[in-house]
């Protein structure tokens, strides 16, 4: 059984770090390129970052492109997201999600998906 467990969410203020940590069981994790999404109340899910299978290319969203750096350690089966300079609009639950190939942005292909971190930045 497949399981995706994140952690590290939590109620900070504008302005500070986070790190957010995925627990990967139950697959052969670097044959599964790892992203992170995430969804605000009333707001659809959306793409935060993603990491090929060998930890060599990464992507972002604009909204975190230069904030956040998301890594793996295939060795502990984990994928963490830091997120510094944190904005209230970085409120919202945060998934972990895997999928067997390559990075993609499409919710839709994600073969597996975490239970969400809350993550709550105030002002």
């Amino acid at each position: 059984q497949v399981q995706l467990v994140e952690s590290g969410g939590g109620l900070v203020q504008a302005g500070d770090s986070l790190r957010l940590s995925c627990a990967a069981s139950g697959l052969v994790f670097r044959e599964y390129a790892m992203h992170w999404f995430r969804q605000s109340p009333g707001k659809e899910r959306e793409f935060v970052a993603s990491v090929s299978w060998s930890g060599g290319t990464t992507y972002y969203a604009d909204s975190v492109k230069g904030r956040g750096t998301i890594s793996r350690d295939n060795a502990k089966n984990m994928v963490f997201l830091q997120l510094n300079s944190l904005e209230p609009d970085d409120t919202a639950v945060y998934y972990c999600a895997a999928r067997h190939g390559p990075t993609t942005q499409r919710i839709s292909v994600m073969d597996y998906w975490g239970q969400g971190t809350q993550v709550t930045v105030s002002s």
